[in-house]
């Protein structure tokens, strides 16, 4: 009786939830942001938000496959609290606190109570970014997509037009972040929405009105920042559409849907929509006359079909899976409608042990051993101050999954580098994945390309490489770059093959990781 009374209680103070939350998911994505680097992935945006604030603009200035909505917040936090891993980690971290306060909002909205929603929502908040810890396009579009799913679901439930503003919203800052899973689920909520007018026969137009106000205000947001920095919409089209549009096509060709790869992989992800799709036809039994539960058929139907796109975009990219946060997240919704709908107390414990042990799982294996970040095998106990390399990285524990075990030898050889770099005072860009570095040696060229590898570089057999190559061209001859440093010397066979007469190269050796390339006896 007591236990009851105190829980009671508890439901009352929703701003304490609402603070735990924010302090809970704050803590643990800052803890983890600064825990390893894969630098590949780790350096990206860091870069992005640099470049922007010393004036350069992606599609324009530099070749970019990723979304511009990360580069330019970056640039903001930059702006505000200075170039350093703090303001780096804390892009992140506010991304994550938000994700979770609005998960809490949208289940205490459903209708699950107040102490359900904190738990379910802490197990999202620990899944979502602490993977990584700091910014990353694909984070960013998931989590932006999730939103702009939940807030439809609550649109449908209450037919609230702001809702359904929010919903568009954020479903076109998923794809400023990245091309997928927004593409995709745009069909999706399409179909939903046809759906729903037809199946509830409503006809309250309003609120597509509405949802589409929400895609021309956001639209309406990145056209003003393309016009302000003098973007042009051709070189967005070719690179964040045209040409990852051909990548894409190899990549669904050769899609491997094995046992391994859609079911094991996401084993625990189909053990939580499992009561979503029990309750769905167990209301399909039932002869509907409620508008509730048709309208809850309507958001299971939303629900399970953006999971499939969820999971098929994450095969499609082909990296690390991160969608594991949305395990807690179905749960809890699951949790819900087995409340509503069957009210089975052994069931519902179920669901709360697949939560206790899918969150703990995945927190192990990708927060604190970091597998997102290739360090899954790595002692963390070797790992050195980044602030041996600058300042600037602080408290970053540094290690990476090329020098896991000499860490040490690693910080050797970028101050090596680093010293090579101030040295030479012509213009110069960086090629390499230590995308920090012209951020501590000040300088205020940016590379053509936002980074390099097999994707962001087009092949000489792709359509679009022509297009490229005079893009890069044309970058280097305008801000008049005598050197080219390597640094990670495989990726020299990308600067040799923009050169129709790479002879002209002249190439020097100078440190384990760094080749110097002048370009002085080039000719464009």
């Amino acid at each position: 009786m007591q236990q009851k009374k105190l829980t009671q209680n508890f439901h009352k103070y929703k701003k304490i939830y609402y603070f735990l939350i924010i302090i809970i998911s704050f803590l643990f994505n800052t803890y983890y942001g600064y825990r390893g680097i894969f630098p590949i992935d780790s350096f990206l945006i860091f870069d992005g938000g640099y470049k922007i604030l010393n004036g350069y603009h992606p599609f324009k200035d530099y070749w970019s496959i990723t979304g511009p909505l990360l580069d330019y917040v970056q640039y903001l936090f930059f702006l505000i609290f200075e170039v350093n891993w703090f303001s780096y980690v804390l892009h992140a971290t506010v991304v994550n606190t938000f994700l979770a306060v609005f998960i809490f909002f949208f289940l205490s909205k459903v209708g699950l109570n107040y102490l359900y929603s904190f738990i379910y929502t802490v197990g999202v908040s620990i899944l979502a970014y602490p993977s990584i810890g700091t910014p990353f396009m694909d984070h960013h579009a998931v989590i932006f997509s999730i939103i702009s799913i939940c807030f439809l679901m609550i649109g449908i439930k209450d037919e609230k037009r702001k809702y359904w503003f929010f919903s568009s919203i954020f479903l076109v800052f998923s794809f400023f972040s990245k091309q997928i899973p927004s593409v995709y689920l745009a069909v999706v909520i399409l179909f939903i929405i046809v759906f729903y007018f037809i199946y509830l026969k409503k006809k309250n137009y309003e609120l597509i009105f509405y949802f589409i106000s929400g895609i021309f205000t956001s639209l309406a947001l990145f056209i003003l920042i393309f016009f302000i920095n003098k973007i042009p919409l051709y070189n967005f089209i070719l690179q964040y559409i045209l040409y990852p549009s051909s990548l894409g096509n190899n990549r669904i060709a050769i899609l491997n849907l094995d046992f391994a790869n859609t079911i094991a992989q996401f084993k625990f992800i189909f053990l939580s929509l499992a009561p979503l799709i029990f309750i769905f036809f167990l209301i399909l039994r039932k002869k509907i006359n409620n508008i509730n539960q048709k309208k809850d058929l309507v958001n299971l139907t939303l629900l399970c079909t953006s999971a499939l796109i969820f999971m098929y975009c994450q095969l499609l990219t082909k990296n690390q899976v991160l969608i594991f946060f949305l395990i807690p997240l179905y749960l809890a919704i699951s949790h819900y409608y087995l409340k509503n709908y069957a009210d089975n107390k052994i069931l519902i414990s179920l669901v709360l042990i697949i939560f206790f042990i899918s969150t703990t799982k995945y927190h192990l294996r990708f927060n604190h051993h970091k597998k997102f970040m290739e360090l899954v095998n790595v002692d963390f106990n070797l790992s050195v101050d980044g602030g041996l390399l600058d300042k600037k990285f602080s408290k970053l524990k540094w290690i990476t999954p090329e020098y896991s075990t000499q860490p040490m030898e690693e910080i050797k050889i970028l101050n090596d580098v680093k010293n090579f770099l101030i040295r030479d005072q012509k213009n110069k860009i960086l090629v390499t994945d230590y995308q920090y570095l012209p951020s501590i040696i000040n300088n205020k060229f940016a590379s053509p390309n936002k980074w390099y590898d097999d994707l962001s570089v087009p092949s000489k057999q792709n359509k679009y490489f022509i297009n490229y190559r005079n893009f890069f061209i044309s970058n280097i001859k305008n801000k008049n770059i005598k050197n080219i440093y390597i640094i990670g010397k495989s990726k020299r066979k990308y600067i040799e093959d923009i050169f129709l007469n790479p002879e002209c190269l002249e190439v020097s050796d100078l440190n384990i990781k760094l080749l110097k390339i002048n370009l002085e006896n080039c000719e464009y």
